[in-house]
């Protein structure tokens, strides 16, 4: 391989010849084989650090701080990487310290190296334009870094709401699919009170998305970014007008409503809306886990469980015993929602440790909340199209686990008295007799009031009983 040699301020390094990145990604590269997992895995990262240079490079412009010609050739480049030209040159570990120097000088070299091949130069020849002096001008790690992280964030909150808005309307479809179909309702894994398998699926529809509201929320925290308070928040090395302006150009460039932090020192040490965004998914991955839970329940069986739906089968479910299939598709959401969880612990902890007037733990932040939002978009994808969309109703094995309960006596409570209908569920457990049977039999109610008691369609709602014996 041929090479070519770069400097900085700890020595000399050999960087191949036909890379794009420099000397302190090489470094980089070097300290911190972690995860074996780069920055190019987040290409909508690598996109918001390219669009973050073109704003800086338009505001030193305009501003007269950058010459022309530079100016130029590196919002060129920029372009290019946002367009994915580039995306395997971001070589830089998922993980790593320094706060996000390093991804932060991997972008700067490979901006600066295209810029020069894009005004006649060879890779290296930094005299004519440097990644730190030109294309880092007015810049720190300290506001590009968590500014990208922002944009990054915002962006795949859009992948993220299309997935649960998707999911939404196959559980609410399949509300409404199941409307009429009668069942016992649970609690405690007990017998309850009957409901319809529709007033389920709808409720999961709904606790699925109330939870996009709070995502929007934390999108609107998101939009506030340090852009302008480099190192600490105070502007070190900026000309006064540039914080503003360089803000103004990202929300420009990237089609996004973004503003100035009105205190770029709080601005730049504070990772709360990563934790508050974190904590959202969290969230969402309990309540889909729960539902996972739910649909493995009710499809057991099929039967010596409750049976009372039929997930469709995806694959063979055991090496040992033919016919079985099991509940695979729920069971890969229960453990991405436990993934998802654990994330939210290590943002968690990664913000509570920063110090002073910076988070150093910021890389961490964004790789499990980057994770977690992919995951959460890729297994309520695949929990739709390969479970919900397919799922059938065992309509007669629910009416006869609603015939066969002593649960439906709740209903008779408002006729009878909870001492005389605890009575009735009490000697119908003892002896297997229906409930209906006992009433009759004991003379508590006639038989029209009590078929009129038990219509399927008038146990699921609220009514008016004009009865009352006790």
């Amino acid at each position: 391989m041929e090479y070519r040699i770069e400097k900085d301020s700890l020595g000399d390094r050999k960087v191949p010849a036909h890379a794009y990145y420099g000397v302190q990604t090489v470094r980089a590269m070097e300290n911190f084989q972690v995860t074996g997992i780069h920055i190019s895995h987040y290409p909508l990262h690598i996109e918001a650090l390219a669009c973050i240079k073109q704003a800086a490079a338009l505001a030193n412009l305009e501003l007269g701080i950058l010459d022309p010609v530079i100016a130029e050739a590196v919002m060129a480049a920029c372009r290019e990487v946002r367009e994915g030209k580039f995306n395997d040159q971001f070589v830089v570990d998922v993980i790593q310290g320094g706060a996000g120097t390093s991804v932060n000088m991997n972008a700067n070299e490979v901006i600066a190296n295209r810029a020069l091949e894009l005004m006649g130069h060879d890779k290296g020849q930094y005299a004519f334009c440097h990644p730190n002096n030109h294309v880092n001008l007015s810049q720190s790690t300290n506001d590009v870094y968590p500014t990208s992280l922002r944009i990054t964030a915002i962006w795949k909150i859009r992948e993220v709401m299309r997935s649960m808005e998707d999911l939404v309307e196959a559980l609410a479809a399949k509300g409404a699919e199941f409307a009429d179909v009668l069942k016992m309702g649970r609690t405690q894994l007990q017998d309850a009170v009957p409901m319809t398998l529709g007033q389920e699926f709808a409720a999961w529809a709904v606790t699925v998305g109330e939870d996009m509201e709070r995502i929007q929320e934390c999108r609107k925290l998101l939009m506030e970014i340090n852009m302008g308070a480099t190192a600490i928040g105070t502007g070190i090395n900026t000309v006064p007008a540039y914080a503003a302006f360089v803000c103004e150009k990202l929300a420009h460039i990237t089609g996004l409503p973004l503003t100035k932090s009105p205190n770029l020192v709080e601005a730049t040490s504070d990772t709360g809306a990563f934790v508050q965004l974190s904590g959202v998914f969290k969230r969402v991955a309990v309540k889909l886990s729960k539902i996972c839970n739910d649909l493995r329940l009710l499809s057991s069986g099929p039967f010596c469980g409750l049976g009372e739906i039929n997930l469709p089968p995806r694959q063979p479910g055991s090496s040992i015993m033919p016919g079985k299939v099991n509940p695979v598709i729920p069971e890969m959401v229960n453990q991405v929602c436990f993934q998802a969880i654990g994330n939210d612990l290590t943002v968690t902890m990664a913000a509570e440790a920063g110090q002073l007037e910076l988070n150093v733990f910021e890389p961490i932040i964004a790789f499990n909340l980057f994770q977690t939002m992919d995951m959460l978009v890729r297994a309520m994808r695949i929990l739709k199209d390969r479970c919900i969309v397919g799922i059938t109703a065992n309509r007669e094995r629910c009416a006869q686990l609603v015939r066969a309960s002593a649960g439906i006596v709740t209903i008779l409570v408002p006729y009878l008295g909870y001492d005389e209908a605890a009575a009735i569920a009490k000697e119908a457990a003892s002896t297997g007799k229906a409930v209906y049977d006992l009433v009759l039999e004991k003379g508590l109610m006639t038989q029209e009031e009590l078929e009129d008691a038990l219509d399927p369609m008038k146990m699921t709602h609220p009514r008016m009983v004009r009865s009352g014996r006790f």
